[in-house]
């Protein structure tokens, strides 16, 4: 559930730091089994602004998404899997030699990856990055995630689907909804609770809503469309239906670590 990549030495016009480039791009970096478990400050994720800036953004643009199929700014690599996997390839090279090893420094290589970590966030916070096998036994056990989210089309429909939810979140966001889920909620995941003119009570979880009708999943799991000029009260709540959790900071990291290996089957 983590994921960064980072260059040095690269010299504008010089065909084989750019060959380099795009053969790391191309999927020749190998996908590690476990993820780093790091810490990042805020420091180093701004020392990892001005070397992007400087070192990647040539071929990976401001945002990190020029190239097909990769976004470092939401975190999507091709194969790669940990901060470990990035250090190694940075640092050894791959493709059988045509990309080489470039010579950045313990705290560049950091600053690479914590800035992507918060998103691209210069003042972004720092992001710890846990155990995926620990996180998914908490997301599954005590964390109680799985009594709401599916994953992999396993598990309840009461709340968001969260298959591919590291592909489309950085760290940042993922750590943001476990700390503070009240202001991290997206306005269309509020909990609804509507009330009918026969006197029904649903509680459920928007899908879609226009003028004029609100369809929902409630809390049987049941898709229900309502009409709003035909109900009694239809309110949402500002507040998510769960507290914030109450895992350990190790544990909020292992469960984030998790969430960032969900990219869809």
């Amino acid at each position: 559930m983590k994921f960064s990549t980072s260059y040095s030495l690269l010299v504008p016009g010089s065909l084989a730091s750019i060959l380099a480039l795009f053969l790391l791009l191309a999927g020749s970096l190998s996908s590690a089994q476990e993820l780093g478990d790091h810490t990042y400050s805020t420091e180093a994720i701004e020392r990892g602004s001005r070397i992007y800036s400087r070192e990647c953004a040539l071929c990976h643009g401001p945002q990190g998404d020029i190239v097909d199929g990769v976004n470092l700014r939401a975190g999507i690599f091709k194969n790669v899997r940990s901060d470990d996997d990035i250090r190694r390839v940075v640092t050894q090279g791959a493709g059988q030699g045509l990309m080489p090893g470039f010579g950045l420094s313990a705290n560049e290589l950091d600053g690479i990856i914590a800035y992507i970590r918060a998103g691209f966030d210069p003042e972004g916070v720092a992001v710890r990055i846990g155990d995926p096998i620990r996180g998914q036994e908490l997301f599954l056990g005590e964390g109680q995630c799985a009594d709401c989210h599916r994953v992999n089309g396993n598990g309840p429909r009461t709340a968001p689907d969260l298959s591919e939810i590291g592909a489309i979140r950085t760290p940042a966001s993922l750590q943001r909804n476990l700390l503070d889920p009240a202001a991290a909620i997206l306005p269309i995941n509020r909990p609804i609770r509507i009330v009918t003119r026969e006197e029904e009570t649903v509680i459920g979880r928007r899908l879609n809503e226009d003028t004029y009708t609100v369809q929902v999943i409630d809390s049987n799991e049941r898709l229900r469309s309502f009409i709003k000029s035909d109900l009694v009260s239809y309110e949402i709540s500002m507040l998510p239906s769960k507290a914030p959790t109450t895992l350990s900071s190790d544990e909020v990291a292992d469960v984030v670590g998790y969430l960032l290996t969900l990219r869809g089957q």
